[in-house]
C-alpha cells in the first residue's frame, strides 16, 4: 500500500497557471490569517526545467497577483520597443508591413521579452516564501478518486522500475496525495487532463481543439548586432500552401535572440517536417542577418493548444479544476499564453479558498468558478479573438490577416458572428500519393543542424532502463497502416527523432526512442490513428531547459 499525504489543495504542474494559483491561494489564506496546506508537484527535474515558450510576456496578471514585481525582482529585463510584421514570400524576398495594418493584437508596447522558465522559476521561489511546498522531479502519474467519482488527488509514479518491468535497486513506490481539491496545471495536452476530459465529458459543448507545435532556439548573437525589445514575427515561405504556422526572432538581454516556428498541425502534406521547415527557415535574408556569425546555445520544442475561445472546454468537475493551458486559454491572436494561464489560476485559486472558507471538501463542484471566469477580463479578451484563429485556417495568411485586422482594429472583436473550424488536426494529414517528396536541403552546421544535435542541446536525459513512456494501443499500425499510407509521418512529425522505420532481411520495425523525447506531445496530438499515448517518464526525466 502506497504512503499518502493530505493537502487541502494539490497542483499538477509548475508553470504559470499552476504557481499562479499556488501564490494566490497563500496569499488569501495570509490575509484571512487561516492556515492552507498547499502541495505543488513538477515532472521536470527543477521548477522551470520543461518549460519552453517564445516569450513575450504581457504582465497584466502578474500585476495583479504581485504589484511590485519589479522591485521584487521578477526577470522581465527587456521591454519590448519595436515590432516587426513580415511575409516571407519566397527563400530570398519577403514583404514587411507597415504598422497601421497589423492587428492590434500583433502589437507589443508595454510587453516585455523573457524567458518563461526563469519566470516559473522566480514565481516557484515565490511560492515556496508564502508556505508552498513544491516537490520537483516527482510525476503526476495517476489520478485518485473517490468512490463517488470525484477527484481525490494524484499518485505519483513509481520509480526505479525496469523496461521488463523488474523492481531495481533503486525502486521507490509512488505517494498517494490527497486534496479537497487538484488542480490540474499539466500545459497542453496534459496526459492526466486528457483522462478528465473523457470522464466527465468536458469537451462535449465546445468546437474542436486545435494545436501547434513550437520549435525555438536560443542563439548569442555579435553585439553591433543586437537590438534589445526588437520583435520579428511572419508567416508564408518555407510552410507551403496548406500548412498554417508562423516565425518569431526576439532580441532579448545578454546579446542573445529567441529564434523559433510554430507549425500548425493541421497541416495537410504527409512529407512535411516541422524540424526541417525550421532549419531552412534560418537561411532567409530576414533571420540571416541576426544569425549569421553566431553561435547556438538550446534547442527545445513543444505543442501549444491554439483553438482559443471556442474550444474552451468546462473546467470544472466535482475535486478540481483544469487550468491554464490544459483547457486552453492561451490567446493564438496575441501568440501568448503566459497572462492568461497566470489569470487562469489565480480564478481558480479565489474559487478554491472560497469554497473552502465555506467548508466544502471537494465533493461538491465548484460551479462558482464558470461565473468567476465569464466576470473577468480573461473571459473578454479570449471572446474578442475567437475568430482570429479559425479566420486564418479558413482564409489563409492573406486574406485571413484582413479579415483580421478588420475584426480587431475596427470592429475590436465584437462582429456580430463566430466562425468556426471543427475539423480535427490528426484527420487533416492526406496520403503520400497525393503529394512529392520535399527535398530538405543538408544542414550546414552554421544555420541549420540536425535532429540529433539539437535534442544534445536541450539538456535532454531519461533513464535508460524504464518502461518506454510513448504507449502504442496497437503494435502493429505504425507497419501496416501509418507506413504505406502516409511513410509513418511519425518519423518527421517528431522535432526529436524519436521515432524511425529500421529495415532489415526480416521486413519494417517501428522503433521507439524514448531516451529523446522532449515531452512536446506532438505524436499524441498528430498520429492519424491516434495510436500513441504519452504518458509520463520516471520524474525529473526530459529536457533541462536553460533560459527558455
Amino acid at each position: 500500500m502506497r504512503e499518502s499525504m493530505e493537502f487541502d489543495v494539490v497542483i499538477v504542474g509548475a508553470g504559470p497557471s499552476g504557481l499562479a494559483a499556488a501564490c494566490r491561494l497563500m496569499q488569501q489564506a495570509k490575509e484571512a490569517e487561516r492556515e492552507l496546506t498547499v502541495c505543488v508537484v513538477e515532472k521536470g527535474s527543477e521548477v522551470g526545467a520543461h518549460i519552453l515558450s517564445g516569450a513575450i510576456i504581457e504582465p497584466r496578471a502578474l500585476e495583479e497577483l504581485f504589484p511590485d514585481w519589479k522591485k521584487m525582482g521578477a526577470p522581465l529585463n527587456t521591454p519590448v520597443t519595436e515590432d516587426q510584421l513580415f511575409m516571407l514570400q519566397s527563400d530570398n524576398k519577403s514583404i514587411k508591413f507597415p504598422n497601421l495594418v497589423v492587428p492590434k493584437t500583433m502589437h507589443n508596447q508595454g510587453n516585455y521579452i523573457a524567458s518563461l522558465g526563469n519566470l516559473c522559476r522566480w514565481l516557484g521561489e515565490q511560492a515556496e516564501q508564502l508556505g508552498v511546498e513544491i516537490f520537483p522531479g516527482f510525476a503526476a502519474s495517476e489520478i485518485l478518486y473517490h468512490e463517488d467519482g470525484s477527484v481525490k488527488g494524484i499518485a505519483t509514479g513509481d520509480m526505479g522500475i525496469s523496461e521488463s518491468g523488474v523492481e531495481k535497486d533503486s525502486y521507490m513506490q509512488g505517494m498517494e496525495l490527497h486534496a479537497k481539491y487538484t488542480l490540474f496545471a499539466e500545459g497542453c495536452r496534459g496526459h492526466l487532463g486528457k483522462e478528465l476530459y473523457q470522464k466527465f465529458d468536458l469537451d462535449k459543448d465546445n468546437d474542436a481543439q486545435h494545436y501547434g507545435l513550437g520549435l525555438k532556439e536560443l542563439w548569442d548573437i555579435t553585439p553591433d548586432k543586437h537590438q534589445p525589445g526588437l520583435v520579428l514575427h511572419g508567416s508564408g515561405w518555407p510552410l507551403s500552401k496548406g500548412t498554417g504556422g508562423g516565425f518569431f526572432l526576439y532580441h532579448t538581454e545578454n546579446c542573445q535572440v529567441v529564434v523559433g516556428l510554430i507549425v500548425d498541425l493541421s497541416y495537410e502534406n504527409p512529407y512535411l517536417s516541422p524540424f526541417d521547415e525550421f532549419q531552412r527557415l534560418k537561411h532567409h535574408p530576414v533571420l540571416k542577418q541576426y544569425l549569421e556569425g553566431a553561435k547556438r546555445v538550446s534547442y527545445g520544442a513543444r505543442a501549444i493548444t491554439k483553438g482559443g475561445f471556442n474550444a474552451l472546454p468546462k473546467m470544472t468537475f466535482s475535486g478540481g479544476l483544469l487550468i491554464g493551458c490544459n483547457s486552453g486559454t492561451l490567446n493564438f491572436a496575441k501568440i501568448k499564453g503566459t497572462h492568461t494561464a497566470m489569470k487562469s489560476g489565480m480564478l481558480a485559486a479565489e474559487e478554491v479558498f472560497s469554497a473552502l472558507n465555506n467548508g466544502c471538501n471537494g465533493a461538491k463542484e465548484l460551479t462558482g468558478f464558470e461565473t468567476r471566469f465569464k466576470d473577468s477580463w480573461l473571459y473578454e479578451e479570449l471572446k474578442q479573438s475567437r475568430n482570429f484563429g479559425p479566420a486564418m485556417h479558413k482564409f489563409g495568411a492573406i486574406l485571413g490577416g484582413t479579415f483580421n485586422f478588420i475584426d480587431q482594429n475596427i470592429c475590436k472583436g465584437r462582429l456580430p458572428f463566430t466562425l468556426r473550424d471543427n475539423k480535427v488536426d490528426y484527420a487533416q494529414l492526406k496520403v503520400i500519393s497525393d503529394y512529392s517528396p520535399i527535398d530538405y536541403p543538408k544542414p550546414d552546421s552554421k544555420l541549420s543542424f540536425d535532429k540529433l544535435s539539437s535534442v544534445f542541446l536541450s539538456n535532454t536525459n531519461h533513464e535508460e532502463d524504464q518502461p518506454c513512456h510513448l504507449k502504442l494501443k496497437d503494435q502493429a499500425i505504425p507497419i501496416t497502416q501509418n507506413l504505406p499510407k502516409y511513410l509513418e509521418p511519425a518519423q518527421r512529425y517528431c522535432p526529436a527523432g524519436v521515432y524511425e522505420v529500421i529495415e532489415d532481411e526480416s521486413g519494417a520495425h517501428f522503433q521507439i526512442n524514448g531516451q529523446n523525447c522532449l515531452h512536446c506531445k506532438t505524436c499524441d496530438i498528430k498520429d492519424p490513428a491516434q495510436n500513441i499515448t504519452w504518458v509520463t517518464p520516471e520524474g525529473g526525466g526530459g529536457p533541462n531547459y536553460p533560459n527558455m
